[in-house]
């Protein structure tokens, strides 16, 4: 169960989607933390970035966010952290994009450039309650640090945002896209039996109508074939990138700090083979329905 913890005045932690067994959050965070103006904002970034640098958290991407009085919301600042790749800064400029609308985005000039900020709340990972909160709270002339990053503790960070004056958003990411998949695979293939088995018994009339449903259900299958195929090269890209991040955390590390982060790297590799596995499902799902 995703959970977001907002924190106002003192620090109050939600129930975060996955813990160990000593109660440490075990998940990839999506978090927004909204400023009063552009200085405690790249104050709050700078926290980050230390945060990152002691070990504290892994700090995948980040970027710093300006609301204008007219609802348009400008980059003002975009950074990674290490070797990262497309995959991962396309979660939080996708993020971005979310919140801006459709048209809602422009960079300013020391931002790069976002490709695809019209994701989808399922390639985020992220549900629309989340989104609407933060919405609510982002209101014109505030300003706000979007990142996703790994956290062990939720306190550090919300300790040092609120010394910083920000109020803290945070969703675990979920895999939304790939369980979509997986289930959009597996009802048009349903789907497509069941044509078949009602064509097999169909006159002739009937026939040319079913053959017709049957024609489109396939279309849609070999669409969701795409999607799996797309998806599991951006899983790749973007798990790729978060080990390379952390082996380089883990290489500046003290030693008990370079245990945990060596576990986490063996945690991403299980995480990137679990969903791989998904998709791989619904790959051959279709496959099976359009060979038929």
């Amino acid at each position: 169960m995703e959970a977001v913890t907002k924190t106002t005045g003192m620090p109050r932690t939600g129930d975060l989607a996955r813990t160990n067994q000593e109660g440490a959050a075990m998940d990839d965070n999506i978090i927004v933390i909204i400023f009063d103006n552009e200085h405690t904002a790249y104050e709050g970034s700078k926290a980050l970035d230390a945060l990152h640098a002691e070990a504290s958290i892994t700090l995948y991407a980040s970027a710093v966010i300006a609301k204008d009085d007219n609802g348009k919301v400008t980059v003002k600042q975009a950074t990674d952290q290490g070797p990262l790749g497309t995959g991962v800064d396309l979660v939080t400029g996708s993020l971005i994009g979310l919140l801006g609308g459709a048209v809602g985005v422009t960079l300013g000039a020391e931002a790069k450039t976002f490709g695809g900020m019209l994701y989808d709340l399922a390639k985020v990972g992220v549900g629309e309650d989340f989104l609407g909160e933060v919405g609510q709270h982002l209101q014109p002339g505030k300003v706000a640090v979007v990142a996703e990053m790994w956290e062990e503790w939720v306190m550090p960070v919300d300790t040092h945002m609120e010394a910083a004056g920000g109020v803290v958003f945070r969703r675990a990411r979920a895999d939304v896209l790939d369980s979509e998949i997986a289930r959009e695979a597996a009802a048009l293939k349903a789907e497509i039996d069941d044509l078949k088995a009602e064509y097999a018994r169909a006159d002739r009339e009937a026939k040319a109508k079913l053959q017709a449903r049957i024609s489109k259900a396939k279309a849609s299958l070999q669409a969701t074939m795409n999607r799996a195929r797309a998806a599991s090269e951006a899983t790749k890209q973007e798990m790729d990138a978060k080990i390379n991040s952390l082996k380089e955390q883990a290489a500046r590390a003290q030693a008990d700090t370079k245990i945990k982060l060596e576990a986490r790297i063996a945690g991403v590799r299980s995480e990137y083979k679990r969903r791989v596995d998904r998709l791989h499902r619904a790959w051959e799902l279709t496959g099976e329905a359009l060979a038929l």
